[in-house]
C-alpha cells in the first residue's frame, strides 16, 4: 500500500479527511496525520513517504513551503495533494508549478478525493515500472561488461546515469552464512536475505542504486550482491576510498543485522574494463577459505604480486596435482613437503604464495571441469576448501593444505567413477520409505562414500530443486495425504512427516500450499472425518 500523510492545523479537517473514505480499500495507509509542515517535514526526513495532502496556510510552515523545501533538499518523490480554499487558489496554482500533482478545494468532496487517489496511484505504478525498467537495463548493462561484452550505447547510456570518475571497483557482498555444508542449505532463505542485502545496499546507495544489483549467474553459491564502485562515490562524501568502503560495510551490517564478507577487486581505470576487476574477485573468492576470516578482503592485499620477484613452483606444483590426479594419498603428503621446503629455501613471500595456490586451484578446476563440464567447479573448490579446514589448523597451512589435496583426489576420483545415477535412485527411494526421519545429504554422502557437496549438486541437476527443498516437499505432500484421510490432528500429523516443531511445520506447509493445514483439510474434504480411518 501506498503510505499517505495528512497536513492540517485544523484538527476536524484532517480528522474528517481521514474518516471520509475507506483508505485500505483505495490502496492507501494513512502512516500519520500532522498539524503543520514543520512537523511533517521532520517526519519525511526520517521516514519514506508517498503521498502529502497539505492545506496551505499553517503555522511554523507553510504546505508551499514543505513542498519547495521537500524538492529543493531532493528529500522525497513524494507526490503532492494541496489543500485550498477558493481565496487560495493563487498558492494552489504556485504549488503546481513546484511538482504538485493536484489541489483539492474545501470542503472536500468524496470523489473528488477518491478521483486523485486514483490518478496518483497510477502515476506511481508506472513511475514505478520505469525506473524498474531504467535500473533493469542498468544492470543488463554492467552485467554484459562484467563478463567483458562491450556494447558502445550500453556504455553511452551507463556514462550518462552514473559517475564512474576516479577509477571503478567491482565489489562482491555477501551474507556469512553458519554453514558450508549443503544440508543447511534453504534456498528460498538464502533469496530472502539476498533480497534484504539488496534493498538496504539500495537505500544507503540513493541516487546511485543502480550501482548495486543481485544475479544468480553471478554467484550462485553465496547468492551475493554486486557492487560497482567508483571513487566519484568517495570523492561525493567527502572521504578516501578505503573510507568510503569501510562505512558501506558497516552501514549495510547495522541495517541487515547479517555477517558481512566484502570482495574487493582490483581498481581499473574505466567501466570499460571493469571485467577484469570482476575476474580478481573470482580469484579471491577462491582463495578465502585458505586465508583467516576478515570482512573485507582487497585484491592488493590478497592476490596482487610484484612482477619483478613473483616466485612459482611450477615443476613441484605439477608433482603435487598429479598426485592428486591419480590419488596416490601418501605421495601427496610428500610432495606438499617439498613444495613447502622449496618455498622455504626460495625465501616465497605470502603473495608469492597466493600466486602458487592460485596456480594450483585453477589447474585443479580443469582437471574436475574435463570430467563433469556441468558441475560447478568453483562451488566444489570451495566447499572442499573450507571443509578441509578444522578448528586448531591455521588457514593456509601445511596441515590445511594436505587435508584439501586429499579431499580434492577423493573428489576427481568420485567423478571418475560416474555412479551418480544409480546413487540418486537409491536415495530417492530412502526419501519415499523414511521420509519422517532426520534425512541429510551429508548422511547420505557417508553412507555412500560421495562428496556431499558434490551430491547436492546432482541432486539438484536431476530434480531442479535442493536436496533440503525435495525433502520437504515429500513430507508435506504426505501431510496433505493423511489431512485428506485420517482424522489426526495437525500436531500429530507434522510428527509423523518429520516435523518436531508444529510452528515450522505450519510455516512451510503454508509457504507450499498456500493456506493452513486446517483449511486445506476444511476445503478439500467433502465427507466428515470421522468416515476417513485415524491411526
Amino acid at each position: 500500500m501506498l503510505k499517505v500523510i495528512i497536513v492540517d492545523d485544523e484538527q476536524f479537517i484532517a480528522q474528517g479527511l481521514q474518516a471520509l473514505i475507506d483508505w485500505n480499500a483505495a490502496g492507501y495507509e494513512v502512516a500519520a496525520v500532522l498539524s503543520d509542515g514543520q512537523e511533517a517535514l521532520e517526519y519525511i526526513k526520517k521516514l519514506p513517504v508517498d503521498l502529502v495532502i497539505t492545506d496551505v496556510m499553517m503555522p511554523k510552515m507553510t504546505g508551499l513551503e514543505l513542498l519547495e523545501t521537500v524538492r529543493r533538499e531532493n528529500l522525497s518523490n513524494a507526490g503532492f495533494v494541496i489543500l485550498s480554499g477558493y481565496s487560495e487558489f493563487s498558492y494552489a496554482q504556485k504549488a503546481l508549478r513546484y511538482g504538485c500533482i493536484d489541489y483539492l478545494l474545501k470542503p472536500v468532496e468524496k470523489q473528488d478525493l477518491l478521483s486523485i487517489l486514483s490518478k496518483y496511484n497510477n502515476i506511481s505504478q508506472n513511475s514505478k515500472m520505469e525506473e524498474q525498467y531504467e535500473l533493469a537495463y542498468q544492470a543488463r548493462c554492467l552485467i554484459s561488461l562484467l563478463f567483458g561484452k562491450y556494447d558502445p550505447h550500453g556504455v553511452d547510456y551507463l556514462h550518462k546515469h552514473l559517475d564512474f570518475s576516479d577509477g571503478v571497483r567491482y565489489i562482491e557482498i555477501s551474507a556469512c552464512h553458519s554453514s558450508d555444508n549443503e544440508d543447511d542449505d534453504d534456498e528460498n532463505h538464502f533469496r530472502m536475505v539476498q533480497r534484504d542485502l539488496y534493498q538496504s545496499c539500495a537505500q544507503i546507495l540513493g541516487e546511485d542504486r543502480s550501482r548495486c544489483f543481485c544475479d544468480a549467474s553471478l554467484d550462485r553459491v553465496g547468492y551475493g550482491i554486486a557492487f560497482v564502485y567508483s571513487g566519484a562515490l568517495a570523492r561525493n562524501a567527502g572521504c578516501s576510498e578505503t573510507q568510503y568502503i569501510q562505512d558501506f560495510y558497516k552501514k549495510l551490517g547495522v541495517s541487515t543485522q547479517h555477517e558481512l564478507r566484502f570482495l574487493v577487486g582490483k581498481k581499473v581505470d574505466d567501466i570499460t574494463t571493469v571485467s577484469e576487476s570482476y575476474d580478481t574477485v573470482c580469484g579471491l573468492k577462491n582463495l578465502c577459505a585458505f586465508r583467516q576470516p576478515k570482512s573485507i578482503y582487497y585484491y592488493e592485499e590478497e592476490l596482487s604480486v610484484p612482477q619483478e620477484r613473483a616466485v612459482l613452483c611450477k615443476d613441484t606444483l605439477d608433482q603435487l596435482i598429479t598426485a592428486i590426479e591419480l590419488n596416490e594419498q601418501e605421495r601427496i603428503g610428500s610432495e606438499i613437503d617439498d613444495l613447502f621446503a622449496e618455498m622455504q629455501q626460495r625465501g616465497v613471500h605470502d603473495k608469492d604464495i597466493n600466486l602458487n595456490l592460485n596456480y594450483l586451484l585453477f589447474r585443479l578446476m580443469h582437471l574436475a571441469s574435463n570430467l563433469d563440464n556441468e558441475a560447478n567447479q568453483k562451488e566444489m573448490l570451495q566447499f572442499i576448501s573450507a571443509q578441509s579446514f578444522r578448528e586448531g589448523i591455521s588457514r593456509g597451512s601445511r596441515q590445511h593444505l594436505f587435508r584439501f589435496a586429499r579431499e580434492y583426489a577423493d573428489y576427481l576420483s568420485l567423478l571418475r567413477k560416474n555412479i551418480s545415477i544409480d546413487i540418486l535412485d537409491s536415495i530417492d527411494k530412502e526419501i519415499q520409505e523414511h521420509y519422517s526421519e532426520n534425512l541429510t545429504l551429508q548422511g547420505f554422502g557417508k553412507k555412500y562414500y560421495i562428496n556431499s557437496a558434490y551430491l547436492g549438486q546432482i541432486f539438484r541437476k536431476k530434480y531442479g530443486q535442493s536436496f533440503k527443498n525435495y525433502l520437504c516437499s515429500y513430507r508435506i505432500n504426505e501431510a496433505c495425504r493423511q489431512l485428506l484421510y485420517t482424522n489426526k490432528q495437525i500436531g500429530r500429523i507434522a510428527e509423523d512427516v518429520g516435523y518436531k516443531d508444529v510452528d515450522y511445520f505450519l510455516c512451510k506447509f503454508i509457504e507450499l500450499k498456500g493456506c493452513t493445514p486446517s483449511h486445506f483439510r476444511k476445503s478439500k474434504t467433502e465427507k466428515p472425518h470421522s468416515e476417513f480411518p485415524g491411526k
